[in-house]
């Protein structure tokens, strides 16, 4: 399999709320509000987190945000008043948990 671009989606109940929580956590606005139930942010040239607004499905999804330095983006988005946990060390480097207002697990990790 190769793969070129990933398009990872996430269930949340209403999508204006979730883009607006979502907006704090990537510190700026979706790229693309496609219809009433999706919005989508394009992160990297290969790499996009869409919401989709489905109430009987919300909040049981799982995403993982691998980025450069752990440190500076919690410290963006503690600006942005969102409440992480506490890093943590791993074998593989540090992470830290966030949980969206539908119970979404989003995992910020700096790979060692």
């Amino acid at each position: 399999m190769t793969v070129e671009y990933v398009f990872a989606g996430l269930v949340v109940s209403d999508r204006d709320e979730a883009a607006a929580w979502y907006s704090r956590l990537f510190g700026r606005s979706p790229d693309m509000l496609p219809n009433e139930a999706e919005a989508a942010w394009q992160l990297t040239e290969s790499a996009s987190v869409y919401l989709l607004a489905d109430p009987a499905r919300a909040g049981h999804g799982v995403l993982t945000l691998i980025v450069d330095d752990l440190d500076a983006e919690l410290a963006a988005i503690a600006a942005r008043d969102l409440v992480t946990r506490p890093a943590e060390e791993t074998p593989a480097g540090r992470t830290c948990k966030l949980t969206d207002p539908d119970g979404n697990s989003i995992q910020l990790a700096q790979l060692a």
